[in-house]
């Protein structure tokens, strides 16, 4: 595997797909697992404690599968603007799913927690899409509802990660041997883009996504907070709640709707 998770859910799939599922590859290369992965293990410790859960990105849907799985009697909404995905998400009947944006939720004062995972923040890229997306999932929560979400951190230019050196090796949903790897093609203004291909092991290319990806910085980050009404009630620069520092990885963020707030 790659030395760091490869940049989730790539979009612009190239029509020479060759029959792979990109919502199934998804679930391979990136499993929900708290009992092995320190981010799903931060990420379940708040969802256990809250009453009703909205997942924004939720991709797959396979974090409230297994939630639900696990006993939570909440409610559960997963939201996700991938039409493949949510398909897959689906097959769990018990959970809502529903077809979006974040800036498309249009829930008011239902939620005690939201959460983005998997660096699904990162995919907001212009100012503009980050302040509509940070209002709706605020108007979403109750007051005293909290936010959940990570970013990379800059400062780690974890992008420099991603190229064929670093490909992970995997096995395919029909068996078949794949090799998965991410190459940079710009990094300007803050924002990275790249393109994932999924190959044979001996090179031939089956599919290429494309996506770009924002990089904020800490004091940008919070300021947007700030400006949408966010109080902000913790930050991590690590999946072990260590604090935001000169060789943090991430910006893992709690941020809360201010009690009694409209």
């Amino acid at each position: 595997m790659t030395s760091e998770p490869p940049p989730e859910r790539a979009v612009e799939p190239d029509p020479s797909g060759a029959g792979i599922d990109a919502a199934a590859l998804y679930d391979l290369l990136n499993p929900w697992d708290p009992d092995r992965y320190p981010g799903d293990r931060f990420y379940a410790g708040l969802l256990a404690g809250a009453g009703s859960v909205l997942d924004v990105g939720c991709g797959t849907g396979a974090m409230l599968h297994r939630l639900r799985a696990d006993g939570h009697r909440g409610r559960l909404v997963g939201l996700d603007p991938d039409t493949d995905a949510l398909a897959r998400a689906r097959r769990r009947t018990d959970v809502e799913w529903v077809e979006g944006t974040a800036a498309d939720a249009r829930w008011d004062g239902e939620f005690d927690l939201a959460v983005m995972t998997g660096h699904a923040f990162q995919f907001l890229v212009a100012d503009e899409e980050i302040r509509a997306s940070l209002a709706a999932v605020r108007a979403a929560l109750r007051p005293g509802g909290r936010f959940a979400f990570e970013t990379r951190h800059p400062q780690a230019r974890a992008w420099q990660e991603w190229n064929p050196a670093n490909a992970a090796d995997i096995t395919g949903v029909d068996g078949r041997p794949l090799r998965v790897w991410h190459e940079v093609d710009s990094v300007a203004g803050g924002a990275v883009a790249f393109h994932g291909t999924t190959a044979t092991p001996d090179g031939r290319v089956l599919r290429v996504d494309r996506a770009v990806l924002r990089f904020l910085e800490l004091p940008a980050l919070n300021s947007l907070l700030a400006e949408a009404g966010y109080e902000i009630e913790a930050q991590y620069g690590d999946w072990e709640c260590g604090p935001v520092g000169a060789g943090s990885r991430e910006i893992v963020t709690v941020a809360r709707r201010p009690a009694g707030s409209a």
